[in-house]
């Protein structure tokens, strides 16, 4: 009895520590947030573009070099490359959208670029200005015509680029890029590894051109031009140069993150604002309030002293899923609020699910102990089938969804993981603590529900 009443404590002094820290750590509900340590100012909640505004950028894709029938899976690893470079900074649920060429558009393909929170447009045109471009060129015929410049001295300068021709084989093809070192020299190079695809062309490319250069290109400038000696059958390809160690693992994670399939030209920028408005946001958080209060209301006055503890749970529930959004971080859409509304009424559902197990045992003759034991061991396999049905959900939607999608699923999914916790666990450790186990008119009335025991005990007296 003591270990359980030990482990209740424990627990309720770490929910209102978890609840203390998101409150420190969140500005609209901490006053003195600004005089506060840097430490509570590192984790306030990321909200998403309909709820704080951001940036909107527009590029154009120049696919001159790309085939007709290649360029929507061009245009969309292009867009599923920039979507990863974000997220990488850290800016959740960016929406990135293709815009076809067309007649309305005004012809051409376009990348649309929404970044939630990032209110510095200089910022955002460097997270999307970093992810290098990665060419692989072959050497031009003998033939073909070169261009040159010539300064006021009269001397005659040839175009490097000119001597280079561009290939299929781009960033678009790239599995991953791994830091090496020479064995010899000790000079760092980066090692590219293609995918499927992009073996078979590296290895045409190799094979055709036995003893001649392949020019690797990195925003249009070449880094390496290597003498191919034999056809490079498995796909792995080395850029080596001039490179510091830094350099070189600079340029490895920009590879990993996303090489630009095609070049991209920025074409216009603007600072938008919140498409709720924070009225709106205001309200939602008002009525979400509400609706908590009343659901605690309702469970109290209807399974009374379970109700109570169920409550507590949802308490307990609340500050660890909000702490959860702030430590991972989750960027927070209305959609996502949505997503963490609906686990709370799973969590109310479960503990339901769990009373009325609890009183129909009780009602059988169990004393208290028993009823509380037996209710929630055949509660368990509806809350589990019903949590594990809507976790699965979760998890598609996230796989397969669209950021703002994504974004619902996220919370949906979490807030579901968590309200079974303390469902199952956190209220069957309040409920045992509070060790009643005799069986009387009283304690029957605690753990009863609705207007029936008022009733029998009205008759009985």
């Amino acid at each position: 009895m003591k270990k359980r009443i030990i482990l209740a404590f424990i627990i309720l002094i770490f929910g209102f520590g978890v609840a203390f820290f998101v409150f420190k750590t969140e500005l609209k509900l901490n006053k003195n947030f600004e005089t506060q340590k840097a430490f509570f100012k590192k984790f306030p909640f990321r909200l998403g573009l309909d709820l704080s505004g951001g940036s909107h950028l527009i590029y154009k894709a120049d696919i001159g070099a790309v085939p007709s029938s290649e360029v929507g899976s061009s245009m969309n690893a292009l867009r599923d490359v920039i979507e990863r470079r974000i997220n990488l900074f850290g800016v959740s649920e960016p929406v990135v959208q293709v815009e076809r060429g067309g007649l309305i558009s005004g012809g051409g393909e376009k990348l649309i670029v929404d970044l939630p929170g990032v209110t510095d447009i200089k910022k955002a045109i460097e997270m999307i200005g970093q992810t290098p471009i990665l060419e692989f060129k072959t050497e031009a015929p003998q033939d073909a015509p070169q261009n040159a410049t010539v300064d006021k001295n009269g001397k005659v300068t040839l175009d490097v680029s000119s001597q280079f021709i561009s290939t299929e084989l781009t960033g678009r093809y790239l599995q991953k890029a791994t830091l090496e070192f020479d064995q010899n020299t000790r000079e760092p190079k980066v090692s590219l590894q293609f995918n499927n695809t992009g073996t078979k062309l590296f290895a045409q490319i190799t094979k055709d051109n036995i003893g001649k250069m392949v020019a690797i290109y990195l925003d249009g400038a070449p880094v390496s031009t290597p003498v191919v000696r034999e056809e490079i059958p498995n796909g792995q390809a080395v850029i080596s140069g001039n490179f510091t160690p830094n350099e070189a693992k600079l340029l490895v994670g920009r590879l990993n993150s996303g090489a630009l399939p095609v070049p991209i030209t920025l074409l216009s920028t603007q600072t938008i604002g919140a498409t709720l408005g924070e009225s709106a946001v205001k309200a939602g958080v008002k009525a979400a309030i509400i609706g908590f209060l009343l659901v605690a209301l309702f469970l109290i006055f209807w399974y009374r002293l379970p109700g109570l503890i169920a409550v507590l749970a949802l308490f307990f529930y609340t500050a660890i899923l909000l702490a959860i959004f702030k430590l991972l971080p989750v960027t927070l859409t209305a959609a996502g609020i949505g997503g963490f509304i609906i686990s709370l009424g799973m969590a109310v559902d479960a503990n339901v699910l769990i009373f009325e197990r609890m009183k129909e045992e009780i009602r059988k003759g169990n004393n208290i102990d028993d009823g509380i034991h037996n209710g929630f061991k055949r509660a368990w396999t509806s809350v589990r089938d019903s949590n594990t049905s809507s976790i699965i959900t979760s998890i598609i939607l996230f796989w397969l969804g669209t950021p703002l999608i994504k974004g619902f699923a996220l919370t949906f999914g979490l807030g579901v993981l968590v309200s079974m916790f303390s469902a199952i666990t956190v209220s069957r450790i309040f409920l045992f603590a509070l060790g009643i186990n005799k069986s009387n008119r009283f304690t029957r009335f605690l753990f009863s529900s609705g207007f029936s025991s008022i009733q029998n005990i009205k008759n009985n007296q």
